[in-house]
């Protein structure tokens, strides 16, 4: 299928944004060989730093793919926002939706018409202390098995030292380089032509963030946790933690109410023993 032409909208996108871009950060770009020329196919990609999705852009853009975003279905109905995010052929995720398959049928649909979809399977920035990918949520897995299209793993690394995740102000000198390395295809044909069950997908939601993260140890040179961050596996043993904690501060409200209890009894049977003795020695 031919790819879609790139559009008033992503030039003048790319005339906006492209010009800081080069100003702000050197550039060590790899592996755009790895890009498809043709037909639909998924770009993962690591996420480290709310600047990484312009940065990447810049660099998905210079290989005439253009990356189609996932966004909030409600922000293609706002103004000016709204205008360009449909102008530059995003695509809106219906989380509303109660059919898991139906919340990305946008992205399929994209796929299927010869678009490149660029996902970011951690969700969110890492959260990870160093910086290395956490585990992933299932739809790139999803739509990937869907369509049966390329999967592509990228990794990049610089746009979190300009930008830190989460941090307000830019760290903008020494002028930082944004590396990136996109990799071949992620081979999931072993996952085709089986039932898309929970666990089917989070195994192949893993096969595509251990290509992810193999990328990334290119870049850096050094080597990535053996397990990766789990924020849920964070949260649940943080909820474990704070349940110990109040059930020990509660056993010891109650150990110190029951000292209490104790003193008071003691004092009063003190006060009884003292009021007979004094009655028997009158």
């Amino acid at each position: 299928m031919p790819r879609r032409r790139i559009g008033f909208w992503y030039r003048f996108a790319a005339v906006l944004c492209k010009p800081p871009l080069v100003v702000l950060i050197k550039r060590d770009w790899r592996g755009m060989e790895n890009i498809p020329a043709e037909g639909g196919f998924i770009t993962a990609v690591n996420h480290n730093s709310h600047v990484d999705p312009f940065a990447y852009a810049h660099y998905q853009y210079n290989t005439g793919r253009v990356p189609r975003f996932l966004a909030k279905a409600g922000l293609f109905r706002k103004g000016f926002v709204g205008a360009a995010m449909r102008g530059t052929g995003q695509i809106p995720v219906y989380r509303e939706s109660t059919d898991a398959l139906s919340a990305f049928r946008a992205a399929i649909d994209a796929v299927e018409r010869g678009e490149c979809v660029a996902f970011y399977p951690e969700g969110t920035l890492t959260r990870d202390p160093d910086g290395w990918p956490m585990t992933g949520k299932t739809g790139a897995a999803r739509v990937a098995l869907q369509t049966q299209c390329p999967v592509i793993p990228v990794a990049q690394w610089g746009a979190n030292e300009l930008l830190p995740p989460y941090a307000k102000k830019p760290n903008l000198l020494p002028r930082k380089t944004h590396h990136v390395l996109a990799g071949p295809p992620v081979d999931l044909s072993d996952f085709y032509d089986r039932e898309m069950s929970p666990d089917l997908l989070k195994e192949a939601t893993e096969v595509i963030m251990a290509a992810v993260t193999a990328l990334l140890e290119e870049i850096r040179g050094e080597k990535a946790p053996e397990t990766p961050y789990d924020p849920r596996q964070v949260r649940i043993e943080q909820r474990r933690r704070t349940a110990a904690q109040d059930e020990a501060q509660e056993k010891a409200q109650a150990q110190a109410r029951a000292h209490a209890q104790a003193r008071t009894h003691a004092r009063g049977t003190a006060q009884v023993q003292a009021q007979r003795e004094e009655g028997q020695g009158t």
